[in-house]
């Protein structure tokens, strides 16, 4: 009981210095609210960059044409080949005669060429699309399915895929530390800025070591504050993240440039982004806190 209300206290009066000491401690949300409105955009970008990748990356289809004197028994086998395989995430066959039938509903000039073709003629191959669980094992993979018999050729767009994988992967290593970087950075300018505002209480903290009080027992109302000033901080980034992208998605009908730029849809993806936010607020709040009073303290 003792415990609690300590601690109800040690927040009470947090709270209320907040307040009272208004002026330095908008100095500090301002600095909060400036690097973390940075931050979310940085989160933003970030996961549809990733969202477009793997969207682009779900959509590569390693396509199998099979031997056209193929007979049934081979074409069963083929398929229990394929469905062996361990990167195979999902695969459908397609007859000649429906990609014949699609071609000529698709174009008069395919219309006029192909219904004069008889069975024998055709030289359109029966094909299966196979979609892998591990773009970076693709090529594997396709050499695996040209090598079943019966299988007379394979494209997956080979060496564009590739390239394409590389750049992927090298834009999310440059997201990621984008926004590890500015995280780091808005650490250090809110420290710096909590710093700022405890140097100028000092006269507030000498009289609390002069009564007895314990070093701990003066960090924790410190601490708390800094918890106050990120949560306050953190409130403009959360409203202009919800509201902004909402909007923007909404603008946009979640898609941009063109249909293959998806948008990730606002609904969790903001309330997440939003939970992020708020815990950076509080966590370097409370650490810029912690540091700045923890300097003082040492002098």
């Amino acid at each position: 009981m003792k415990l609690l209300r300590m601690l109800s206290r040690n927040i009470r009066d947090s709270f209320k210095s907040v307040f009272r000491n208004f002026a330095l401690s908008l100095a500090s949300i301002s600095c909060i609210t400036i690097t973390l409105i940075v931050v979310a955009i940085s989160i933003i970008l970030s996961l549809n960059v990733n969202n477009f990748a793997s969207l682009v990356e779900k959509d590569v289809t390693i396509v199998a044409f099979l031997e056209n004197q193929i007979t049934e028994e081979q074409k069963a086998v083929v398929k229990e080949t394929i469905e062996s395989l361990d990167n195979v995430e999902s695969y459908e066959f397609t007859s000649k005669k429906d990609i014949t039938e699609e071609m000529i509903e698709s174009s008069e000039t395919w219309k006029n060429i192909m219904t004069n073709w008889s069975e024998e003629e055709n030289p359109i191959q029966d094909t299966y699309q196979v979609k892998v669980k591990d773009i970076n094992k693709i090529s594997k993979t396709a050499k695996e399915i040209e090598g079943i018999k019966g299988v007379s050729i394979v494209k997956y767009g080979e060496g564009m895929v590739e390239q394409l994988v590389t750049v992927f992967d090298t834009v999310r290593k440059i997201c990621i530390g984008m926004v590890i970087a500015l995280i780091l950075v808005t650490a250090f300018l809110i420290s710096n800025t909590i710093k700022i505002t405890i140097v100028a209480r000092k006269r507030e903290i000498d009289i609390m070591r002069l009564v007895g009080a314990s070093n701990i027992n003066i960090k924790i109302p410190f601490i708390f504050e800094g918890l106050f000033l990120g949560a306050l901080g953190s409130i403009i980034p959360i409203i202009a993240t919800v509201v902004g992208y909402d909007t923007l998605y909404e603008h946009f009908n979640g898609q941009l440039f063109s249909p293959f730029i998806q948008l990730v849809k606002p609904s969790p993806f903001t309330f997440y982004v939003s939970l992020v936010l708020l815990v950076i607020g509080i966590l370097v709040g409370m650490f810029g806190s912690w540091r700045a009073v923890r300097k003082h303290l040492k002098i």
